[in-house]
């Protein structure tokens, strides 16, 4: 439970008009930024092109940081920030005449408030201009089993799994239900029919909106984010039940996401896991986003993907997930790829510069192999 801060509560109702922190999600459209810090004692952050930067103003003191921040919260927010010392939701607001949304996360740190906001674009891209790979059009095609967006925050897993989502909008005539905490993308109707709920406001708690989820008639789930046991059990029981269920899930590689899901049950059932996985998942796409040397492109993602091929079963089955990333790397047939090969592709396409693949490469000496043309013979997996 959090330290509690004590505020005049009528003080900081939610006026009617603009808000005061309007003005800086203001200057973080106009400045194209991604995100807005907020921390005591610190001028505003925002993240531009994937650095921080300071704004050009005097430093937040504790009341300027309760005044910005409380009157966006409602009942609810405020009491789980209360007794989580944390709160997730969206807030709205104008600029310019546009309608944005903001991912707004409040926080309590050594007894001070905080804040972290990402801005949603108020448009979903088109699948094809995010340089990913075109075997996510395949994943888009399945009509039940699960789909999961691997990374860490601020790598683009929402934005990806939308224009996913919104390729499947313009394709096909199903019903598309998510279930979100909270909503991030909101999506135009094309030819499915499309109902976003969000935790708190349209729904009690996340186990109350699966429980209602099965009963509508969806044929296509988003699930948000795999971060607890309950969240994963329900969504691969929709999954075993005829829906094609999109998720994402906190994992910096495709096959690490194996162990990071089982870490969310007790040993005891890992068999049963290992098996649902197996017979359910379709693939596995884990991304990072990179800053692009391409005039007009900001960044690029670099992705692993692993498709759930006779090969991964049967790794996943018999335990042996070390072996995974030798059967990424020689699935590429099957639309699978590793990060080597995804960061080699955007040297040579001149999206990213050498410097930065190297960076951020897992292996340094085999992607210079491959950059060199090199193809480094894989031991067997079998």
């Amino acid at each position: 439970m959090s330290i509690p801060i004590e505020v005049d509560q009528d003080r900081f109702k939610k006026p009617k008009g603009p808000l005061e922190i309007d003005k800086l999600f203001r200057a973080l459209v106009k400045l194209e930024g991604s995100d807005l810090h907020l921390k005591v004692d610190r001028p505003p952050y925002i993240r531009v092109s994937g650095t921080l930067r300071p704004m050009n103003r005097e430093p937040i003191d504790d009341d300027e940081m309760v005044r910005l921040i409380f009157p966006m919260m409602d009942e609810r927010n405020r009491r789980i920030f209360d007794e989580d010392g944390g709160a997730d939701f969206a807030h709205t607001t104008d600029v310019d005449g546009k309608r944005w949304r903001f991912r707004v996360n409040v926080l309590q740190q050594m007894g001070h408030v905080g804040m972290v906001a990402r801005r949603v674009n108020n448009w979903i891209p088109p699948l094809e201009d995010l340089y990913l790979p075109t075997v996510l059009y395949e994943l888009c095609k399945y009509s039940q089993g699960m789909v999961l967006l691997a990374g860490i925050t601020g790598s683009g897993k929402s934005t990806t799994i939308a224009s996913m989502l919104n390729w499947v909008n313009q394709n096909y005539r199903k019903h598309i239900l998510t279930l979100e905490d909270p909503i991030e993308f909101t999506f135009t109707e094309d030819k499915c029919l499309i109902n976003q709920r969000e935790i708190g406001m349209d729904v009690v708690n996340f186990s109350i909106g699966m429980k209602h989820a099965v009963r509508e008639d969806p044929d296509v789930m988003l699930v948000g984010e795999m971060r607890d046991r309950e969240t994963f059990e329900t969504a691969i029981h929709a999954a075993e039940t005829g829906h094609l269920v999109f998720g994402t899930i906190h994992a910096s590689t495709a096959a690490s996401t194996i162990g990071r899901i089982l870490d969310l049950f007790p040993a005891s059932m890992h068999s049963a896991i290992r098996s649902a996985l197996a017979f359910n998942m379709k693939g596995i796409v884990a991304q990072k986003l990179l800053p692009s040397i391409k005039e007009g492109v900001q960044r690029v993602p670099t992705v692993e993907i692993m498709m759930f091929n006779p090969t991964v079963r049967k790794l996943i089955l018999e335990e042996q997930d070390e072996k995974l990333p030798d059967a990424i790397r020689i699935g590429l047939n099957e639309g699978m790829q590793d990060f080597t090969m995804s960061l080699k592709y955007l040297v040579q396409e001149r999206l990213i510069d050498r410097a930065t693949a190297f960076e951020v490469a897992p292996n340094v000496e085999a992607l210079k192999m491959a950059l060199k043309g090199i193809e480094v013979k894989e031991p067997g997996i079998l």
